[in-house]
């Protein structure tokens, strides 16, 4: 019995000690399918490090950019790890609100591609680690596109995407000839509006941070999305972002969608999409003038500075965006969903080609990313599918939702456009831009 007694005194002591350092995180994320396969993965990660605690806190895309933004700027100390893209990750690192990284050699930071690693970098140190890379591509259904007679071009025109897109629309078996994003954001709706208008050669702002709304690519560029909407559109548009989009393709009711890259391997995922082997890809239409309108986004983690538990942070970070971790989905959940668009090893390993065909177009469209010139035109700004400053938060969201409100019905185009001008002046003027 005395021995009995030593025995569990000694394992109550243990665990004791063990809560002692115990050690607990909360981590705000995307409820995008990578992220809710990481937060799956969640027990992996806790078997290797007991000690951690990890919570979850998800949220819809524009829900999400709200809280984060919110509690950094207050330095709220809510969130652990956050869950952020290119357009935040230089302004806020400048601000001294991220927590600069540095990993072991294990992590073998001179794997992540270079336009990954300088997008989440200042002045070459890294505040945010990339999850997962993205440019933007079509994707489009083969059996479809062969039964409206049309066969997809290398490089696909907006002009040819239109006629192919009323073609393939039957909405008697619910298939829309094209799904894209109309949900109101800066990063939904106004990320792909900002990359078709960038093909027409569009720009948010001239030298001087004048608004061009008033352009008549801008014109041409909305006119064409919205009536695109209306004839080959789904109902309902209004409401649908990349995640509604994505459910309607893999339902087989899209004939085409251009969106994020990273969008590939779930619509090519033969568990969960019934069109897995029909579909084809091809790059980001453009409409003559040579700018396919490609983006460069990476939703990356990142430590705000007013976290209370950086290390354990950190190594959670480090697990989550390692080549490790990549394998670790392709062993749980299949090659074809291990996270793009960061590691070159990723393109290099023959399982992965395997079974990816959209592994080379993919890595066309990230390499092909020239975020220094989004636009044919000159423009004082950075940036693909938004404008690198810190108001495009605010401009960005106020345009999305006029924008919106067309393809709901509720406004015209040139009534959305000659509000965006107005809008996005007064705002600009406010900031100083405009003098």
């Amino acid at each position: 019995m005395k021995t009995l007694s030593l025995l569990l005194g000694a394992a109550s002591a243990a665990s004791l000690a063990s809560a002692a350092f115990a050690e607990e995180i909360t981590i705000a994320t995307v409820n995008n399918n990578d992220m809710i396969i990481m937060q799956g993965l969640t027990d992996e990660f806790t078997k290797a490090h007991p000690d951690i605690t990890v919570n979850w806190v998800t949220l819809e895309e524009n829900v999400l950019r709200e809280r984060v933004t919110t509690d950094i700027a207050t330095q709220g100390g809510q969130y652990d790890v956050m869950t952020i893209g290119t357009l935040e990750v230089p302004i806020w690192a400048s601000q001294g609100w991220l927590e600069p990284l540095e990993f072991d050699e294990s992590y073998d930071v001179d794997d992540l591609m270079p336009a990954i690693r300088g997008a989440l970098s200042v002045d070459g140190t890294l505040y945010a680690a990339p999850f997962y890379g993205e440019s933007a591509m079509t994707m489009y259904r083969t059996d479809l596109l062969e039964a409206a007679g049309f066969e997809m071009p290398e490089s696909p025109t907006w002009e040819f995407i239109g006629e192919a897109a009323r073609a393939m629309t039957d909405r008697d078996a619910d298939i829309n000839g094209i799904c894209l994003r109309g949900k109101a954001g800066w990063g939904e709706n106004m990320a792909f509006i900002t990359a078709l208008a960038n093909s027409y050669g569009a720009r948010w702002f001239d030298e001087n941070w004048q608004p061009q709304f008033d352009s008549p690519e801008w014109k041409a560029a909305l006119q064409f999305y919205i009536d695109l909407m209306k004839d080959a559109g789904p109902a309902g548009a209004s409401s649908n972002g990349f995640n509604e989009n994505l459910t309607l393709f893999q339902q087989g009711k899209c004939g085409m969608w251009m969106d994020a890259t990273v969008a590939a391997g779930f619509v090519s995922d033969a568990n969960n999409s019934t069109v897995a082997d029909k579909v084809g890809f091809a790059l980001f239409p453009d409409a003559g003038t040579g700018n396919h309108g490609n983006w460069l986004w990476v939703w990356s983690l990142a430590i705000p500075a007013s976290s209370d538990a950086k290390d354990p942070a950190k190594t959670f970070v480090q697990w989550a965006t390692s080549k490790e971790y990549a394998a670790l989905v392709g062993e749980k959940e299949g090659w074809a969903l291990a996270p793009p668009g960061t590691r070159t090893s990723l393109y290099d390993n023959p399982d992965y080609k395997a079974v990816a065909a959209f592994a080379e177009p993919t890595l066309a469209a990230i390499n092909a990313a020239d975020t220094s010139n989004p636009s044919v035109q000159p423009v004082p700004y950075t940036g693909g599918q938004f404008v690198s400053i810190p108001e495009f938060q605010n401009i960005g969201t106020q345009v999305g939702q006029l924008f919106a409100a067309v393809v709901a019905g509720q406004s015209t185009v040139d009534d959305a456009l000659a509000q965006a001008q107005s809008v996005v002046t007064r705002e600009m003027t406010r900031a100083g831009y405009i003098k």
